[in-house]
């Protein structure tokens, strides 16, 4: 899953993709380089970002939705936990609904995706990204990520959608303190009990920051392959190119250690 963000604050990319014609350049750019989905987040969930309204997420969404339309030939994501920006992203042939909030903070969303026949990731977010930096860690933080992702996945079958539609996402950051989201990474398989396929965000997270941007490639570069290893179905990333090197490196070692 490429990430294009069309928001003039995102941490890692905030305003390089917010005009049209360079944000469609970019998605055929991740599309050319091996991204399967292409990620679309017009309003930034960085840590101590402010909630947008729902006009200004809108405006910076539909004219790249509208340049999109028809160019590619991978599915499209939108990311956004709001009823509205959802229709109208399914309106424009979104496929996939990405929620950053779990169905926590719109309780139209998943009705509004089950009548779009559109599938959705159910991210577990703790707290906002106001708030993180005042939270501690989570306590027994597998088991409370299986329930509240078992919990968010059965918020959307009962509003429709269909389980084969359903895909969590554990929420690297999101609320949880440095040293816990290389403890989710290394416990993923707990969260197979709940038989839906896990999407893991590692890319170019604070957890991973290094004293450059090649260092924290390279550790991103890492966190990809461990996650893979632990069995994660799929990685959001920004470096396209690279990181489908590393999982198609990581899965033929474990296609080859199958056979044996």
């Amino acid at each position: 899953m490429g990430v294009l963000n069309v928001t003039p604050d995102s941490f890692s990319d905030g305003g390089r993709y917010d005009d049209p014609e360079r944000a469609l350049d970019h998605a055929l750019q991740l599309e050319a380089d091996g991204a399967d989905i292409i990620d679309i987040g017009a309003e930034s969930t960085r840590p101590g970002s402010a909630r947008v309204p729902e006009a200004e997420e809108l405006r910076r969404l539909v004219p790249v939705l509208k340049k999109l339309r028809d160019k590619l030939e991978i599915p499209i994501s939108v990311d956004t936990y709001k009823s509205g920006v959802a229709q109208k992203a399914i309106e424009y042939g979104v496929e996939v609904i990405n929620d950053p909030s779990g169905l926590t903070f719109d309780p139209n969303l998943a009705k509004t995706i089950a009548n779009g026949d559109a599938g959705v990731v159910v991210n577990h977010m703790r707290g906002t990204p106001e708030s993180w930096a005042k939270l501690g860690p989570m306590k027994d933080i597998m088991n409370t990520l299986g329930k509240d992702l078992d919990a968010a996945a059965n918020r959307a079958r009962r509003a429709g959608v269909l389980k084969d539609r359903i895909v969590i996402d554990p929420g690297l950051g999101f609320g949880k303190r440095k040293e816990q989201n290389a403890e989710i990474i290394a416990k993923l398989p707990e969260l197979a009990r709940l038989e839906i396929p896990i999407l893991i965000g590692p890319s170019r997270k604070t957890f991973l920051k290094q004293a450059d941007d090649e260092g924290t490639e390279f550790a991103t570069a890492g966190a990809v392959a461990a996650a893979v290893i632990r069995g994660a179905h799929i990685l959001r990333v920004h470096d396209v190119k690279a990181m489908r090197s590393v999982t198609d490196t990581v899965e033929a070692i474990i296609r080859t250690t199958e056979e044996f």
